[in-house]
């Protein structure tokens, strides 16, 4: 895969790299405690690196819904979109809609020539919903 982007083979970038597939939706403190299990001398520098090159050649995908930190995925090359817990912070992957999608076309692309639509859909995990006590009605 390296090779394949024009990237250099290193320990750091393969330990990153199979971090990001092992662990989808990870954020770059996770990152770096799971790289650090097998590379304990790398950098928290070299992690932050190793993910700048490998978002910027498209080997990962870095999502950011508002409110949490940086979180990377190795599932690349799709328009898929994502569902976060409002409770615990969870992250899921929600294929795209299929059919018609009227909130995924632009009224007007300004002149934009458009190759994604990012969509975040909000809500709470099932192990949030069956932790919360249902209300009880007087």
């Amino acid at each position: 895969m390296l090779r394949g982007v024009a990237l250099r083979v290193t320990r750091p970038r393969v330990a990153v790299l199979s971090a990001v597939h092992d662990h989808p939706h990870a954020d770059t403190d996770s990152i770096i405690g799971v790289v650090r299990e097998h590379l304990s001398e790398v950098s928290h520098q070299a992690v932050y690196d190793v993910l700048r090159a490998l978002t910027a050649a498209g080997l990962v995908r870095r999502i950011q819904p508002t409110g949490s930190v940086a979180r990377y995925e190795a599932r690349v090359g799709d328009n898929h979109h994502h569902v976060v817990c409002r409770s615990c912070g969870a992250i899921a992957d929600v294929d795209c809609a299929v059919g018609y999608t009227p909130c995924l076309a632009a009224a007007d692309d300004s002149g934009y020539e458009i190759d994604e639509a990012e969509v975040i859909y909000w809500g709470r995990c099932s192990e949030c919903v069956a932790a919360t006590p249902a209300s009880s009605v007087d």
